[in-house]
């Protein structure tokens, strides 16, 4: 037997709701027939949301209960179990997946192989630029975070505002080795900075924190993953500074 679910979402000339069409997608995924209700005006929505006692669209009801919009609907087929805060790695462990792919994919091209020596260093460089990036779309939430825990961000603040320059530069010179006598001591040092104050925070004060290497667009909690950004930076300096030249 067809199961059938009810769907109210808003459907208009100029607007149409995402989260509505996520809600039909998300019902048609798990295996219902949807009876599509379109809200076509402002009215039209407004008496449906009265009528209901609801404040937002779209809404769903299965079996004459409604369970509400799409936040409801993902929790309601298991879609977002979280039971830590909403803390998640998965923005940073994307900026390394997608770090790993280019470096292989360009190691490929340039060598015929995918696993070379520039494969680690493209992946450093190439995560290290993709972090900075992160933290520069908002530079004054990044710095807010950031001197939460960093050492020196606490005695002296400009240092939070320019640390995602300081990175992004060093990872962008790295990619191409060039200027190495800027690239090194920039990553050495920010790297280093970076490594005491992440292991101090985490590892001796025990606090339970978001860290900033994402910028503000994640909650990823301080710890491993955080130290292990700046080991590769300070890996990479000290790489550098032994190999000058391929």
């Amino acid at each position: 037997m067809t199961k059938t679910a009810k769907l109210y979402r808003m459907v208009m000339d100029k607007h149409v709701c995402p989260y509505g069409t996520k809600s039909k997608w998300l019902l048609e995924r798990e295996g219902f027939a949807v009876e599509d209700h379109h809200l076509t005006t402002r009215e039209e929505t407004d008496a449906f949301k009265a009528e209901h006692g609801v404040k937002t669209t779209p809404q769903t009801f299965i079996d004459g209960k409604r369970l509400g919009g799409y936040t409801e609907l993902r929790k309601h087929f298991g879609h977002d179990k979280k039971d830590d805060g909403g803390k998640s790695y998965t923005p940073v462990l994307a900026v390394f997946a997608v770090g790993a792919a280019l470096a292989v994919a360009l190691s490929l091209f340039v060598y015929q192989s995918p696993f070379t020596v520039r494969t680690a260093e493209w992946f450093i460089a190439f995560s290290m630029a993709m972090l900075a990036m992160l933290k520069l779309q908002d530079v004054e939430q990044f710095s807010t975070m950031f001197v939460g825990y960093d050492l020196l961000g606490q005695r002296w603040v400009p240092y939070a505002y320019a640390y995602p320059f300081l990175e992004a530069t060093a990872a962008v010179l790295m990619a191409g080795r060039n200027l190495p006598w800027i690239s090194i001591p920039v990553a050495l040092t920010i790297g280093t900075i970076g490594a005491v104050s992440v292991f101090y925070a985490v590892y001796i004060q025990k606090r339970d924190i978001k860290c900033a290497c994402v910028g503000g667009s994640g909650n990823v909690p301080l710890g491993f993953i955080s130290l292990s950004e700046n080991l590769a930076m300070i890996g990479m300096g000290i790489w550098m500074l032994l190999r000058p030249a391929l």
